[in-house]
């Protein structure tokens, strides 16, 4: 696939910090692209560069063909960004700001229809002083997509939202994506990045330590698994200590925690089976991009 984003070598500090310090990745058009990191770690100062927000003090930015430094203009057509932190005039109500924003472009997408499709219908009239954060957020990710844009830039995505809200907007960004906008996602949220990104690169202290599909990071990690649950009758001792699969078996008030690798779960529930014992409240932990997370970031340090 072709690049919709192409960096190369971007530097960019404030005073003797060096915020961003050599990074190069490549966006393809049509995907959504995660950038992952600690607090402090880069990724907002990294897409603020590429929306042409901020001047890098090093290095090169494409963004379907545009300088975001010379061809800021024309950029505005193509990119939409939702930012971090954003504010409207207090008064201003949300049909207005659409209704403003869409006059700013040759081709903007629909706002009456944005307003449905982030639940907005109900506070089109309502002024911009007067909605919950939650609601502020989705304003700000209708003003991104009011321009119809080809790249969407998507900064903090669903801070604010309640869980109900947070998986519409999920299912808002496969919509936009499956219209062939390309989507880059800047979170701290792993399940939104593991729900959302095809791939993902993790930034720490202003570098990329780990680029790849979601799966891809979880496969650089320690792939024990655990199982817990409660056992029906006590386990007779060293009963599941010896399977080849177990690591560890630890005790916990009446529940059993069962590490290991492998076929964990069939090789365990069998032998509890053969001794009559019931899994109960049984759940299984696997590696996930969250321990990709730490152990990276950990290994970078």
């Amino acid at each position: 696939m072709p690049s919709a984003i192409t960096v190369n070598g971007l530097r960019k500090t404030y005073g003797s910090h060096v915020a961003v310090d050599g990074l190069s990745f490549a966006v393809e058009e049509g995907e959504i692209f995660g950038i992952l990191g600690p607090n402090g770690a880069g990724k907002t100062t990294t897409v603020e560069c590429v929306a042409g927000l901020r001047v890098p003090d090093g290095g090169t930015i494409d963004v379907l063909g545009l300088d975001p430094r010379t061809d800021r203009k024309e950029l505005r057509h193509v990119l939409g960004m939702q930012l971090q932190e954003s504010a409207l005039p207090e008064r201003i109500t949300v049909a207005e700001a659409l209704r403003l924003y869409a006059a700013f472009y040759r081709n903007p997408a629909d706002w009456r229809q944005l307003l449905t499709d982030l639940d907005l219908d109900a506070k089109r009239n309502t002024r911009f002083g007067k909605l919950s954060g939650g609601q502020r957020q989705r304003v700000s990710i209708a003003l991104a997509l009011v321009g119809n844009p080809r790249v969407a830039v998507l900064d903090e995505l669903t801070t604010g939202l309640d869980p109900q809200a947070r998986r519409d907007t999920w299912d808002l960004v496969e919509t936009f994506r499956d219209r062939g906008v390309t989507v880059v996602l800047v979170t701290h949220f792993m399940a939104e990045a593991e729900r959302l990104c095809d791939r993902v690169a993790l930034i720490d202290a202003g570098r990329i330590v780990a680029t790849g599909t979601p799966a891809a990071l979880v496969s650089t990690v320690d792939a024990e698994q655990r199982m817990r649950f409660r056992p029906t009758t006590p386990l007779p001792d060293g009963l599941l200590d010896g399977l080849p699969e177990v690591t560890n078996v630890a005790h916990h008030g009446g529940q059993v925690v069962v590490t290991g690798t492998g076929n964990l779960v069939h090789e365990v529930t069998a032998v509890l089976a053969r001794h009559r014992i019931i899994a109960a409240e049984l759940r299984v932990e696997q590696a996930s991009l969250d321990d990709a997370f730490v152990a990276l970031t950990r290994r970078n340090r």
